[in-house]
């Protein structure tokens, strides 16, 4: 099969998914990128059936006269794939253009834009926030009035957390609207702000069937996380992920992935269990999950789920793994300003969890301060008992300070 993977850049996660498709059995894999062909590690460059260059990957036309290009190269594409959120919509563009299979761009913008998202789902009777889309502050004041604060403040087609305030009063919600600059043809989503603990429920679907799915909780949100620079997070992978208690979410997860229309693919979902037990989906995405969980989906499976990743989008297939464990990530984030200045308590914390430990990135001296919440290392741990994992991730951000300094 003649495959071609988009991907603006070439971060170590990215091409885990590039060689993870790569690897697949009968594949002849093209890539299509900002960078050229010299700067693709030798690895990847010496196995590619195809490369081309292009100057903006989220700008459809120039993927599709990439692909085409490809094309020419190795012989017609039988499947276009992409990992990241801001691509799904052009992507969906370009296979219909070239009659490639997979996820169309009427679905892919149900899962792109939040707004049209969260209006399909509430049609559906599926719990969502609520929400409205707001192109000025009067118009923001007029949901505030009627929803009540605090909100929260994002673009319609953001991704996780990216360029999302919490805003608890009308002072905050001016400031927030004048970073984002809402206008009538490019207005901002305003929604509830729900209290609660906050979630992922990632699953793969199979030619309109959901065959296998996963959860995590978020310690604490990520919004929170964003709002104050003190806060070390973690992601929990429980073992338990057939627990009764989940019920609710894995029915109301398996229909919205159905009501977005996706057929076969790798979904990852945002969603909240308020205080009195109810639910609440923030969104869905059709890619894989960021924060580390397809790292943590490996680890707890004992496999490589970049490769099933691959084998699911390139021959809609994929076989179910057994959890053998809980898993989670706990992010070493920065204190003060500037760069990394030290790395204290990790001979302490290694001491009295090491046994768990699966992959460690540490921060390095002199690396600059990174912008969001996952900061500038991780540590992933793995046990079969979930509490014993949940008791590792606290000794390692309680234990564990990295110092920035100017």
């Amino acid at each position: 099969m003649n495959v071609a993977f988009v991907a603006p850049y070439l971060p170590p996660t990215t091409l885990r998914f590039v060689r993870a498709a790569m690897a697949q059995r009968g594949v002849q894999l093209g890539l299509v990128t900002h960078e050229p062909l010299e700067r693709v590690p030798a690895d990847v460059r010496e196995a590619l059936a195809g490369h081309w260059q292009v100057g903006n990957a989220l700008d459809w036309r120039q993927l599709e006269i990439g692909a085409r290009g490809l094309a020419a190269q190795m012989g017609e594409l039988d499947r276009l794939l992409g990992i990241l959120e801001h691509m799904q919509v052009s992507l969906a563009r370009v296979r219909e253009a070239l009659g490639i299979p997979g996820l169309d761009p009427e679905s892919a913008l149900n899962f792109r834009d939040k707004a049209r998202m969260k209006t399909i789902l509430r049609e559906a009777g599926l719990p969502c926030a609520r929400h409205g889309l707001v192109a000025d502050l009067p118009a923001a004041r007029e949901f505030a009035a009627a929803t009540g604060f605090p909100l929260v403040v994002k673009p319609p087609a953001g991704a996780g957390a990216e360029a999302t305030y919490r805003v608890d009063d009308e002072a905050a919600l001016g400031e927030a609207l004048g970073f984002l600059r809402p206008t009538a043809d490019s207005p901002v989503l305003l929604e509830e702000f729900i209290l609660g603990e906050e979630h992922s429920f990632d699953s793969v679907f199979v030619k309109g069937k959901p065959v296998w799915h996963s959860l995590t909780r978020y310690l604490p949100t990520p919004l929170e996380v964003l709002s104050n620079a003190w806060i070390q997070w973690c992601v929990l992978l429980p073992r338990e992920v057939d627990d009764p208690a989940y019920d609710d979410i894995r029915d109301a997860a398996f229909r919205a992935v159905t009501t977005l229309g996706l057929e076969t693919g790798l979904t990852h979902m945002e969603w909240f269990r308020r205080p009195d037990g109810s639910l609440a989906i923030s969104e869905v995405a059709a890619r894989p999950p960021g924060a580390q969980i397809t790292t943590l989906i490996s680890a707890a499976h004992d496999l490589d789920f970049y490769d099933c990743w691959s084998r699911l989008m390139i021959e809609e297939a994929f076989d179910a793994p057994y959890r053998r464990y809980a898993a989670g990530t706990a992010f070493l984030r920065g204190q003060g300003r500037g760069r990394v200045a030290a790395v204290r308590g990790l001979e302490e914390a290694q001491r009295a969890v090491g046994d768990l430990v699966v992959e460690v990135k540490l921060p390095q001296r002199g690396q600059s301060a990174a912008s969001g919440y996952e900061g500038e290392g991780y540590v992933i741990v793995r046990h079969p008992e979930t509490s014993r994992v949940e008791e590792a991730l606290r000794t390692f951000v309680s234990t564990v300070r990295v110092e920035l300094a100017e």
